[in-house]
């Protein structure tokens, strides 16, 4: 019904509801490549979880695992030009590159104390995903000195695979179980839909990086790493308003596991952190947070949000992340959840207040990338041994068919 009043009726604000994506069947020749791959590391990848393959090579493994293959699905349609294509201009780009954050660069000509003490009255006129955001995505490319399709494709694919041993690390740091299960979840990332998919191709998984590092430091239990971790936290923040709710979810973790004082004196350790350098780039930059916020507010809700009707995708949303995550995972979560793990119920009822929002209405097979990290630890727990190998050559075919078969813009 969705996809009907979707495409027939244009209702609800995306062509193929709860998805944003196109049917668009297209394979290059360089998509063998991930044919052959992606059932092969589904299949060989439970080898990785042997007590013999040492810590720190399972996550050398992991991530060398999600570069190869994020990139052999990057390949799948237009060969290696598909592992920029979303964020190159001009003739022969994509129309969505014009809402990214390369035509945003120019706004930093007059230099970044300009940039911060005006980015709250240049909001309106920036792309819709800076206006989305704080001023952080704009400072990072600068720093790094990128300012094209190429160096930004970079970033993206190598923060999306980096979120695979980043998610190994969290899962220890949650203590979500035996060393088993934190490999599981980290295979889990390596073949999951929404991160080959979206991840890849998009700055959201940067932000999904930025999430699982600071929630790996606010899971320990040494007090310098807490603080190290709610000033990663207070930095990430300045990234992405939604990272906010990753230190939503390491409050509940952290409650369910240690009990309330733990959950408050992390809370309170973050949210110092923000207002403090919240107050500094203010102070020494003229930063107005608030405003920015207002701005992009306004922004968002006279943008095609505005169209979306909050009946629908309050339940549209959670249900495109989660069947993009993967059937089995967000099956393994839920169930999780419902059995009590502390890290299954924190990241459901953070994806459900999100969805009651409103805030996000579709493109949370993207925007929620976030989310992927503690959901892929979550579902570890609950994902018997003897099913991980069938779990994630479902995956991998789940992948292959929806890239073959849709464009899904990132």
């Amino acid at each position: 019904m969705g996809v009907w009043r979707g495409t027939t009726a244009g209702e609800l604000g995306t062509a193929t509801p709860p998805f944003v994506a196109a049917w668009s069947p297209r394979l290059d020749p360089a998509a063998v490549l991930a044919i052959v791959l992606l059932p092969s590391a589904a299949i060989l990848a439970p080898r990785l979880r042997a007590a013999r393959v040492a810590p720190v090579a399972f996550a050398a493994a992991s991530f060398a695992a999600a570069l190869a293959l994020g990139l052999a699905v990057g390949a799948m349609r237009s060969g290696s030009d598909g592992w920029a294509h979303v964020f190159e201009l001009g003739p022969g780009g994509s129309f969505e590159a014009a809402n990214e954050y390369l035509p945003g660069i120019p706004t930093l000509r007059w230099g970044v104390a300009n940039y911060l003490d005006r980015f709250a009255e240049t909001v309106p006129s920036q792309p819709v995903n800076v206006a989305g955001h704080p001023p952080g995505p704009l400072l990072l490319l600068r720093a790094l000195g990128i300012d094209g399709a190429g160096g930004l494709a970079t970033l993206c694919i190598v923060a999306a695979a980096a979120c695979a041993p980043l998610t190994y690390l969290l899962a220890r740091a949650a203590e979500a179980g035996p060393e088993g299960t934190a490999r599981t979840a980290a295979l889990l990332v390596v073949l999951a839909p929404i991160v080959l998919l979206d991840g890849v191709t998009s700055f959201d998984a940067v932000y999904a990086a930025m999430g699982a590092g600071a929630a790996v430091l606010l899971l320990q239990r040494r007090g310098w790493l807490i603080g190290l971790g709610a000033l990663g936290f207070a930095l990430a923040t300045l990234f992405s308003w939604a990272l906010l709710g990753i230190g939503a979810a390491v409050g509940l973790l952290r409650w369910r596991r240690d009990g309330w004082r733990s959950a408050l004196a992390v809370a309170t350790a973050c949210g110092v952190a923000v207002l403090v350098g919240n107050a500094v780039l203010a102070v020494g930059w003229g930063y107005d947070p608030i405003g920015t916020l207002r701005a992009t507010e306004g922004v968002y809700r006279h943008s095609l949000a505005r169209v979306r009707p909050y009946w629908f995708w309050v339940l549209g949303s959670p249900v495109a992340w989660g069947a993009m995550l993967g059937l089995p995972v967000i099956a393994a979560t839920v169930r999780g959840a419902l059995r009590g793990s502390a890290v299954a119920v924190a990241i459901v009822a953070v994806v459900a207040i999100a969805a009651l929002a409103g805030f996000t209405k579709a493109e949370t097979e993207r925007i929620w990338l976030i989310f992927v990290p503690l959901a892929c630890v979550a579902a570890a727990e609950a994902l018997p041994d003897r099913r991980l190998r069938g779990v994630l050559v479902a995956l991998a075919l789940q992948t292959l068919v929806v890239q073959a078969l849709f464009d899904t813009v990132w």
